[in-house]
């Protein structure tokens, strides 16, 4: 069957239900890409998925989700059916204004991804996230991180660039592992005065803010 996928001939009918046909097709044709699973060079896992119903073992090892430039006005439900395993989840470019309650149940989650959204505040339930390491929040209109952030012990890369924010919580001098902070463009006056225990910090960036003095660092 296989040498006959390869010379290029008409694949067989399966004369089964939808869900049965998707699965043999996987398994005679693995090269062949999926009306549920896009794959992109970008992101080596996953580049969008939206789920199957009938894919109940493949729902269990699923690990990033991508629905960037989907035009989406909230985080979809399909994202909480894999809480368990999910570890990097793309809303890049999107509409949406909060964060559900549910998606902080996800707590293997190491990358979280909501650049260019309309997002107005963090709920203080990110404290669930404890595997977090990388928060882009880039481009919305939060204008404060809530002080749980002291929660993400593992955070080690910020990107908050181009929101409201006017300060940091003192909780934010507990996130020893953090290595690069990025906050250009914000209403920043003034740093912590405990910032310089973040001695891991290798870049820091305070682009177009309105801070007139800094901390010991």
């Amino acid at each position: 069957m296989m040498e006959s996928l390869l010379r290029g001939r008409n694949p067989p009918q399966y004369q089964r239900s939808p869900c049965k046909e998707v699965r043999a097709a996987l398994r005679k044709r693995p090269e062949e890409e999926l009306h549920c699973l896009e794959m992109t060079t970008k992101r080596k896992l996953i580049g969008r998925l939206v789920p199957c119903r009938c894919f109940r073992g493949e729902e269990e090892i699923v690990s990033v989700l991508d629905y960037s430039h989907c035009s989406l006005q909230q985080v979809p439900k399909e994202v909480f059916n894999f809480e368990r395993t999910l570890e990097e989840l793309y809303l890049d470019a999107n509409q949406i204004e909060e964060l559900p309650k549910q998606l902080f149940n996800c707590q293997a989650l190491r990358k979280l991804s909501i650049p260019d959204n309309d997002l107005s505040s963090l709920p203080t339930t990110i404290a669930s996230l404890v595997n977090l390491k990388e928060l882009d929040i880039s481009k919305n209109g939060v204008q404060d991180f809530p002080e749980s952030i002291k929660c993400c012990k593992c955070l080690t890369i910020i990107e908050a660039s181009v929101n409201p924010i006017s300060k940091l919580p003192d909780g934010f001098t507990q996130l020893l592992n953090l290595t690069q902070l990025y906050l250009n463009d914000a209403f920043l006056e003034f740093l912590p005065a405990n910032f310089g225990r973040l001695v891991k910090l290798r870049i820091l960036e305070l682009r177009e803010n309105h801070l007139k003095t800094l901390p010991n660092i």
